[in-house]
């Protein structure tokens, strides 16, 4: 294999929950006044940190989302995620290949580490993610687009930037993973090809991962 680090975004890649994230945060923002379709969340908020959620806003409107935002936003998620949240088709299939292998991987999301765990746990990828292959946003301060979570992630890891491949589904992600000097493959799911142009590969299936990693 060509890369001693597979980094996997979690939202989209590893687990199916940007639809149901996404329809959230539209419906909380507009109940507090600020009108957002499904559409606009996926556009100016997939693959981010909250931060940018409350700094959009702020830019926007110059009004300030209320204290108790994320907390019962997350509670939302949560719930939702008890009831509905599936693994993404294939990429069970993918972390066995990797394990198989000895390939080391880990999860790299803008996401707390909360909710990723709550995901996990339901999808039943908490098997493949020990404490030690989960890094999330809250480790660093600056989310995506910055590259600082993902040069973390390497770092530890014990891996150079150079040496990474990430799989990312949000543009955000993509710009986050070319300015850390990393390889990125785009999976176009959910996003439209032209919108993570800067990835040096696309692909639509997650089940074809598997033969782009060797």
């Amino acid at each position: 294999m060509r890369y001693d680090l597979v980094i996997f975004d979690n939202d989209g890649v590893l687990v199916d929950s940007e639809p149901i994230s996404n329809r959230l945060l539209a419906a909380y923002l507009t109940e507090l006044g600020h009108p957002t379709s499904y559409e606009d969340s996926l556009r100016d908020y997939m693959g981010a940190a909250m931060h940018r959620v409350h700094d959009l806003i702020r830019e926007r409107t110059g009004q300030e989302l209320p204290a108790d935002f994320d907390e019962v936003f997350h509670g939302r998620v949560f719930a939702a995620f008890e009831r509905d949240l599936e693994p993404v088709p294939g990429v069970v299939g993918v972390l066995e290949k990797l394990a198989a292998d000895g390939v080391p991987y880990c999860v790299a999301s803008s996401g707390s580490h909360e909710r990723i765990r709550v995901g996990h746990r339901k999808t039943g990828l908490d098997r493949w993610f020990d404490e030690g292959r989960v890094f999330s946003a809250e480790d660093v301060g600056r989310g995506k687009p910055a590259p600082d979570l993902f040069l973390y992630a390497a770092e530890r890891m014990g891996v150079a930037p150079g040496r990474c491949l990430v799989v990312e589904d949000s543009p955000l992600g993509v710009a986050a993973a070319v300015a850390a000097g990393m390889d990125v493959l785009g999976f176009t799911a959910m996003t439209p090809a032209e919108k993570l142009a800067g990835a040096g590969r696309l692909f639509g299936d997650m089940g074809e991962l598997a033969d782009l990693l060797v």
